[in-house]
């Protein structure tokens, strides 16, 4: 890809392309990305966005191009706050020659103490909420239904009693299941693994959270969410491995 200005991207990295280690990239990339762990790149390899490559023995080894085009990823995340899905086909767009457009920067914003709740929560930014009625109609479920998913709190209103979109993905799976058989009772371990889950994954962003910098409050954000898709794939190859075993 075309050469990037600015820390790790200006291409100085193994400017005598020599590979570099995954340790090393990582020291390339913190210079300008103090943030970013060696757990950081293999998401992004695994999401498609960078290909090192391997030895015989299947170490990975970074060119100075993957060292860039890294770069690019993680500061038009934190400069434009850009899905990972926007971000690989601007990389695609890049290996075709063409430039892609970044949408402006945001306005600097002062320096503050952040607010209690002054911050929107992740699920509150993925649009807007249904009411009762619309929640009813995107499920498919009945009114007695849905009381019997909130009674065992397995899906939940906000305080202004709308549904999250995510709420509606969790109904239908509910009621996916429910056709075989499996009640909200049943569920009511998922839901505490998951209440787990959450927050220990909360534990992880929280120094984040709490830094005067709303830029890397917001990066928070995304970083949870990386989380969060990246315990998702742990726990559904764990249960396919699990049921493996019981079925053979």
């Amino acid at each position: 890809m075309p050469r990037t200005t600015g820390g790790a991207g200006d291409g100085t990295a193994a400017t005598d392309g020599a590979l570099l280690s995954i340790g090393a990239v990582l020291g390339q990339l913190r210079d300008e990305f103090p943030e970013v762990t060696i757990s950081k790149i293999r998401f992004l390899e695994a999401e498609g966005l960078v290909e090192p490559q391997r030895t015989p023995s299947g170490y990975r080894k970074f060119a100075a191009a993957d060292v860039q085009r890294l770069a690019y990823v993680l500061r038009v995340q934190r400069d434009h706050y850009l899905p990972l899905r926007v971000i690989k086909e601007h990389l695609e767009g890049l290996d075709r020659g063409e430039q892609p457009v970044l949408p402006a920067l945001a306005a600097a914003e002062p320096v503050q103490e952040p607010r209690e709740g002054a911050e929107e929560s992740l699920a509150a930014a993925h649009g807007p909420r249904l009411g009762r009625e619309d929640f009813l109609a995107a499920t498919g479920a009945g009114e007695a239904e849905l009381d019997h998913w909130e009674s065992y709190g397995l899906v939940e209103a906000a305080g202004d009693g709308g549904f999250e979109a995510e709420a509606v993905t969790i109904g239908r799976l509910i009621a996916d299941l429910g056709r075989y058989g499996l009640e909200p009772r049943h569920l009511r371990a998922v839901k505490a693994a998951a209440d787990r889950e959450a927050a220990l994954l909360e534990q992880l962003v929280a120094p984040l959270r709490r830094h005067r910098n709303p830029q890397t409050r917001r990066h928070a954000e995304a970083t949870a969410e990386e989380l969060a898709e990246l315990s998702a794939r742990l726990h559904a190859a764990m249960l396919r491995s699990a049921l493996r075993l019981r079925l053979r």
